[in-house]
């Protein structure tokens, strides 16, 4: 059995893992994109994360994990099997909510889903093979070097990330499934620059740097190296740290809901975006659900000090900037520079 490493036991990074958590309380921020040099834990802090996932209930038999709560959001096959029922004859299982890897080498087919060849040339029978897209609905889709993914593989993501569903039409097969899923990508900026559209559909964006304290980076070694040597008794010692955790974030998530908006949290979270020179209002949007959704994870009232650290989370990667420019993340310095400039 494969084991991953304990999100707890992540030393540092604190920035990644908030936005990982936050990420996965609201999917709705529109996910996570890690920018970091080699060997910085960022896949293994997404893998990690998926552990901690909690359950979904998803109607039984179907292959793309409806669930029975959204009518409105199921496949053509539920709709088929289900439709008019009372939830209460829907048979239901639960499941962890998946974590759907596309790697770089990922073909139209296999991202979007394609003909069974094999019943279509022993059968005579038409049937569609889910996709990728299809794995990951109402969980999580993760791309490692996002950044080097094929522009047509971009296309289709922001497409079913946009409409929340997916479109097949090839060999006789007409196939719409829902894909509804949260993104989250990572990269090396060294290795290229991604592009302004999908830049923008990241909700959150963190730049995760090697750690600099001498003695945290002997408690990375130290942690991999007892990890590496036995990683199932190293994944049972922190088994009740993770479920904590897991709690905790279940309980997040009850909460956003009754969250409040205010008057000044809002105004604070335009004055933000207007003054460091953010195209648009996708940002404006993503501060303001970001500081509620911090508000939930940390069970304490909207704030400015909220908005601030949201700001910091949804705006550098949106932040006006000059050809071969590089992403600015210092939101507090420059927000400090246009205050002075007022």
């Amino acid at each position: 059995m494969r084991h991953n490493f304990p999100f707890t036991a992540l030393v540092g990074q604190e920035k990644m893992k908030t936005a990982l958590i936050l990420a996965v309380i609201n999917p709705a921020l529109g996910g996570v994109l890690i920018r970091g040099e080699k060997g910085t834990a960022k896949s293994t802090a997404v893998r990690a994360m998926a552990e901690l996932l909690p359950e979904q209930e998803v109607i039984e038999g179907c292959r793309y994990g409806c669930g029975p709560e959204n009518p409105e959001r199921w496949c053509g096959d539920c709709v088929v099997r289900f439709g008019g029922s009372s939830l209460k004859d829907i048979p239901v299982k639960k499941r962890r909510r998946p974590l759907a890897e596309l790697p770089i080498g990922a073909t139209e087919d296999r991202l979007l889903g394609s003909l069974n060849l094999e019943k279509a040339m022993t059968e005579g029978e038409s049937v569609f093979e889910p996709g990728i897209l299809a794995q990951a609905n109402r969980g999580i889709l993760y791309v490692d070097e996002v950044n080097l993914l094929d522009d047509f593989l971009v296309d289709v993501l922001l497409d079913a990330a946009a409409m929340g569903r997916n479109f097949v039409e090839r060999e006789g097969i007409s196939v719409t499934h829902p894909a509804l899923f949260t993104l989250i990508g990572t990269m090396n900026p060294e290795e290229g620059e991604l592009r302004p559209q999908l830049l923008d559909r990241f909700g959150l964006c963190v730049e995760v740097k090697g750690l600099q304290d001498p003695l945290l980076r002997q408690n990375v070694i130290k942690e991999r190296l007892e990890f590496e040597e036995n990683p199932e008794a190293y994944v049972k010692r922190w088994e009740p740290g993770e479920k904590e955790l897991g709690v905790k974030i279940e309980a997040a998530a009850a909460r956003l809901p009754l969250t409040v908006l205010t008057d000044e949290a809002l105004m604070e979270a335009v004055d933000i975006a207007l003054k460091l020179g953010v195209d648009g209002h996708r940002g404006d949007l993503t501060v303001v659900k970001t500081a509620l959704t911090l508000a939930a994870w940390e069970d304490k009232p909207l704030d400015k000090d909220l908005v601030m650290r949201a700001a910091e989370l949804a705006l550098p990667h949106r932040m006006r900037r000059r050809p071969f420019q590089d992403v600015d993340f210092n939101v507090l310095e420059r927000l400090e520079e246009a205050v002075d400039e007022k």
